[in-house]
């Protein structure tokens, strides 16, 4: 007898959150607007409960603030919040990239490789909601390859922040084609088990995007001061 796996499906909260998440974070829902969730569980056709849960996830998360008396608003991206991720980056992403070139099948690397192949793809299209799943994808690959279960979870939550910033980068032509090049460089020292030469690609990719993503949260502010 064989007995087919279960995938965990989301819970009814998961999938709300998510589909809120999504919103600030492709920009429909932009910095300062309001939310309530009679709108939302209208919109999302599901009762106020999910809703309600989801709201205080996000908002504990960072995603949300007080807005008066009981209303919520979609917080503005924090450079503080932004400027420690990029820290933390800086010191967690060349040791996933060492341990990836040090731990990498060969099977590993190959989806690598399909990863930028794909991203290269996805910069020519255009899509920045397609370019930031891609950029995701691929330092999500980074993390699982490098064998280390801390990393993969220490980056979750993180990513989600960063989700918000990068996408603006990630609209620029003058950028994405840069990204993905750098990405490449990281595949291939992996792919030759040089740890030394993927923690030093890894360290200058991520200094690189927190100048990039940094210009533009700074012509951002500027705009709307």
């Amino acid at each position: 007898m064989s007995i087919a796996s279960l995938q965990p499906r989301k819970t009814l909260v998961e999938e709300v959150h998510q589909r809120i998440l999504d919103a600030i974070c492709d920009g429909t829902l932009q910095p300062g607007a309001r939310v309530t969730q009679d709108e939302l569980a209208a919109r999302l056709q599901v009762s106020r409960q999910p809703v309600m849960t989801a709201l205080g996830l996000l908002k504990q998360q960072g995603f949300l603030v007080d807005h008066g008396r009981r209303g919520l608003q979609v917080a503005p991206v924090d450079r503080a919040r932004f400027d420690a991720i990029y820290q933390f980056r800086s010191a967690l992403e060349p040791l996933a990239a060492s341990l990836a070139a040090a731990r990498a099948s060969r099977a590993q690397v190959e989806h690598g490789r399909r990863l930028i192949s794909h991203g290269q793809r996805v910069a020519a299209t255009g899509n920045p909601a397609a370019a930031l799943q891609a950029d995701v994808d691929f330092h999500s690959w980074i993390y699982a390859t490098s064998g280390n279960p801390l990393i993969v979870q220490s980056m979750q939550t993180h990513w989600q922040h960063l989700r918000r910033s990068m996408g603006e980068v990630l609209r620029r032509p003058r950028y994405v084609h840069k990204v993905w090049a750098e990405h490449a460089d990281i595949v291939e020292a992996i792919a030759a088990g040089d740890a030394e030469g993927a923690a030093l690609a890894m360290s200058a990719h991520v200094r690189t995007a927190h100048e990039r993503v940094g210009a533009e949260i700074g012509a951002a502010a500027g705009g709307m001061s």
